[in-house]
């Protein structure tokens, strides 16, 4: 899949530093997800206020991607991935120094988390900017499997949580994001290619084309169902089926680790077939496998096998919405990939907290898996009718021989 034109074509110690601040900033970003249980415990939450506690940092590092992605292309990639990986580490510091003592300065802590989660609208444009255009897809599945940082949260937290207890776990968390912080400034490089800075308001001019809106969309739908069942998945597994927080992790990093790593091969797919054909493909898997999830599976590990069905179908659109986006976007990159970004934050937070108030209110979490499943649905149907359009006019607007693979 890595081929040698690849590896020449682009900067390999810059596409690491992007994975490495990626991967480990949202691992901090999902964190009180994993550690969601003991949390609730000792605060005593309900479903509905657990399910707000992990969507907080969702929707903030939602919104700050768009404030990451016009910075990018004003100050550059490198300085922009700089102040936000020293803002995170600061705020962890000063939780664990000070503590957290009510469910509020949990959900302040959300929002401080919030600023690891817009790291991808650093990670990406870092990325993207030094690779030519048939290498967009698996540039950006490679740096954008820094998903699988979730899955590190997952894996690691309730255990620490359980040895160290939960509020030290914020402040341990601190010491890779340090070390990832140190290879980011050793190794990062921003591209020579900058586009030159705009005023901000000309940043928000691609707000104006209806491709902006569906790319936003389609990465809503792929991102948001990712990240909400990543934030969600250790609550659903003790509330569904009473597994102890540990195992209720182990089986959490095993959905998103499958989520992660199957992004570049998304990327790869959408460079080879078409982003549009393997997007359409994806979300028919991601519809069927969170409709089945909906119902609760007579068994724990039957639940986790669709689970991670679903997350291998989203992980996949992941990449393959970003083959896309560059094709469509090549000078705007960095403020759309703030923008679409944003909307998939967005669409983890409506999963996150529509499955914790479905709890609430229904008893079980099947409103909020039919209405996500319904998303992707709606996703599939705008495909079908954006593609001819798509594959007719893109190759035409940037007036160069680059290839474009709709």
């Amino acid at each position: 899949m890595i081929s040698r034109d690849f590896l020449k074509a682009g900067h390999t110690p810059t596409l690491f530093a992007a994975f490495l601040y990626f991967d480990l900033s949202f691992m901090v970003w999902v964190i009180l997800g994993p550690l969601g249980v003991a949390i609730a415990k000792d605060f005593g939450l309900d479903p509905a206020q657990k399910g707000l506690m992990v969507a907080i940092p969702v929707l903030a590092g939602a919104l700050l991607r768009l404030v990451n992605g016009v910075l990018v292309d004003r100050i550059g990639p490198k300085k922009t991935g700089m102040i936000g990986q020293l803002i995170v580490l600061g705020g962890l510091a000063l939780a664990w120094t000070l503590g957290v003592h009510n469910y509020h300065q949990v959900l302040a802590l959300g929002v401080v988390l919030g600023v690891a989660g817009a790291s991808f609208a650093v990670a990406l444009p870092l990325a993207s900017r030094w690779y030519p255009q048939e290498h967009q897809g698996l540039a950006l599945g490679i740096a954008g499997a820094g998903n699988s940082g979730t899955a590190l949260a997952a894996l690691f937290a309730p255990m620490l949580a359980k040895t160290f207890g939960w509020q030290n776990v914020i402040g341990l968390a601190a010491i890779p994001l340090a070390l990832a912080f140190v290879v980011y400034m050793l190794l990062a490089k921003d591209a020579p290619e900058q586009p030159a800075p705009k005023k901000l308001a000309e940043y928000l001019d691609v707000l104006k084309v209806p491709d902006a809106w569906w790319l936003m969309l389609l990465y809503g739908v792929t991102f948001g169902g990712f990240v909400g069942l990543a934030s969600s998945l250790t609550i659903y597994f003790n509330a569904e089926y009473g597994l102890d927080p540990v195992i209720a992790g182990f089986f959490t990093a095993a959905c998103v680790f499958a989520g992660s790593f199957i992004r570049p091969v998304g990327g790869a797919l959408a460079d080879r077939h078409g982003g549009v054909r393997t997007l359409s493909i994806v979300y028919a898997l991601a519809a069927l496998g969170l409709g089945v999830a909906s119902f609760k599976l007579p068994s724990h590990w039957i639940a986790l096998a669709v689970l991670m069905f679903s997350m291998l179908a989203l992980g996949a659109g992941n990449g393959a919405v970003f083959q896309l986006a560059p094709q469509r976007f090549r000078k705007e990159i960095g403020v759309m990939t703030g923008l679409i970004g944003m909307t998939g934050g967005i669409g983890g937070f409506y999963l996150a907290s529509t499955l914790g108030l479905a709890k609430k209110l229904t008893g079980d979490y099947q409103v909020g898996f039919l209405g996500f499943a319904a998303l992707a649905l709606f996703a599939l149907l705008a495909l079908h009718g954006l593609k001819a359009r798509w594959r007719a006019v893109w190759p035409t607007l940037h007036g160069d021989a680059a290839p474009v693979r709709v």
